[in-house]
């Protein structure tokens, strides 16, 4: 490795810049405030931005969340890099519509609103704003559903749209009332205000609205919608469903795993119990589903995972970091058909695991590395009761014990921490990296390997192409 002592220093901030894009949205956490998230998110976001932008935009190919995708590409298209070549500027752009495709379009919508407010109007800006608007599927629906969105970004960008959607984002309430639309979403949505029968054509967000309007009962309203709804939708109104006598609106096993494994911890205990036999099979079947192909390939492994009272998470993330751990034990029960896992509580029954209980993380690691396992995972926030015992065993264990490295360890931190502008780290001895979807853990175990110190910049360089390379090659 020919790197010298800034290179070693730019990998290890990079590392840290994707920790942080990784697990932090900017929303409060157990330890922190959504000011300070906020304030320390943004400080990382302008400090890569400015140190290292080649590898900025690279960052897109990496599993970050959906909020530090759009803090990303808005910083990409506010202050574009003067000078740069114009094989990295085509990368970026190809790199800015490829995550755009796969995000959530109301985030995009807030994205291009929040530029428009900040006069961001560069030729750049408003060809983004434009593909990503004409390559949408229905903008009939997405007139409904993010009229606002729709109208400001459509202005800022001078694009032209369908003569109806155009009308009907851009004409008086009435007049859009009054039009004989020819798109069934649009035409459903003028008599909708005075049929009832029509709602149930809408969006589920939509037609709520109208339900309301025309007072229908709410059992009678979600039996009629019920195929109008989103996956997510489906997953959020199971349980009011329940309520009214009805059939589950959706089979939990088809849920992607983390969103499954939130509404499991949502749920009382006494109803996990009784529901344990279709709980414990969805989740088993959305562990494989996110496993693929590499199901059964990973080497014996021991996961530790957190369920201390602080994998509460906060009001607004209520048992994140808890379902973030729940989900790995089930995804690394399908990697690796040798698998342990270590709860902090001591608990084994994974399906009634709750936030309970200090921290004590050193007794459950030693655990894990008592069955000499090829890999250990520890899923925690890394706040320890004792973190000097901890650091300590970790650096003893890694210095004389296992030299060698027969066994790697990794630890998965899904909090950012906010006081410390990074991953709180366990030991100098264990890589740290931030955790946002445990559906990433095989490409996470792969960038593992530049937080140990003996790969540089130059190999991190080289990781990063091929990445982008794949992410782009998927479009």
């Amino acid at each position: 490795m020919t790197d010298t002592y800034a290179d070693l220093l730019a990998c290890e901030d990079l590392l840290l810049f994707a920790g942080a894009a990784m697990s932090s949205s900017g929303q409060r956490e157990f330890h922190s405030s959504a000011g300070q998230q906020r304030l320390s998110l943004g400080f990382l976001h302008d400090y890569v931005h400015e140190t290292l932008p080649d590898l900025y935009a690279a960052t897109l190919a990496l599993h970050v969340n959906d909020h530090n995708a759009a803090l990303v590409i808005g910083n990409l298209l506010a202050r574009p890099r003067p000078g740069a070549p114009a094989h990295e500027r085509a990368r970026e752009n190809a790199l800015i519509r490829r995550r755009l495709a796969l995000m959530p379009p109301q985030r995009v919508y807030r994205l291009f609103t929040g530029l428009a407010a900040r006069r961001v109007n560069n030729r750049r800006t408003r060809a983004t704003m434009s593909a990503w608007i004409g390559a949408r599927p229905d903008l009939a629906l997405d007139a409904l559903k993010y009229r606002s969105g729709l109208r400001t970004a459509t202005r800022h960008a001078r694009v032209r749209l369908p003569e109806e959607v155009a009308h009907f984002l851009f004409s008086r309430p009435a007049a859009r009332r009054r039009h004989p639309y020819a798109s069934p979403l649009l035409r459903a949505h003028s008599a909708a205000h005075h049929s009832a029968r029509d709602l149930y054509d809408l969006p589920y967000t939509v037609a709520e609205g109208f339900a309301a309007h025309h007072k229908i009962p709410r059992d009678r309203f979600l039996e009629g919608i019920r195929e109008r709804t989103t996956h997510a939708e489906r997953l959020r109104l199971t349980a009011t469903a329940r309520e009214h006598g009805l059939g589950p609106v959706l089979a939990p096993g088809t849920a992607p795993l983390l969103r499954l494994c939130a509404y499991v911890l949502g749920l009382p205990l006494s109803e996990r119990r009784a529901r344990r036999a279709e709980l414990e099979e969805a989740l088993a079947r959305s562990a494989r589903r996110a496993a693929g192909p590499t199901a059964g390939t990973w080497p014996p492994t021991a996961v530790v995972l957190d369920d201390s009272y602080s994998s509460f998470g906060s009001p607004v993330r209520r048992n994140h970091p808890l379902a973030i751990a729940l989900a790995c034990h089930h995804l690394v029960a399908a990697l690796s058909p040798g698998a342990s896992s270590h709860w902090v509580s001591g608990h084994h029954d994974a399906l009634t695991v709750r936030p309970v209980g200090p921290t004590r993380l050193a007794e459950s690691v030693l655990d894990a590395l008592d069955r000499r396992p090829e890999r250990v995972l520890v899923v925690s926030d890394g706040h320890d009761d004792h973190p000097e015992l901890l650091s300590e065993t970790l650096t003893v264990w890694r210095t004389r014990v296992d030299p060698e490295r027969t066994t790697t360890m990794l630890h998965l931190n899904p909090v950012f921490d906010a006081d410390g502008m990074g991953m709180r780290p366990l030991s100098p001895a264990v890589p740290t990296l931030g955790l946002r979807d445990p559906a990433t853990l095989p490409s996470l175990v792969g960038l593992a390997r530049f937080g140990e110190g003996r790969l540089g910049l130059a190999d991190l360089r080289a990781y990063l192409d091929t990445t982008v390379t794949a992410y782009l090659g998927t479009a």
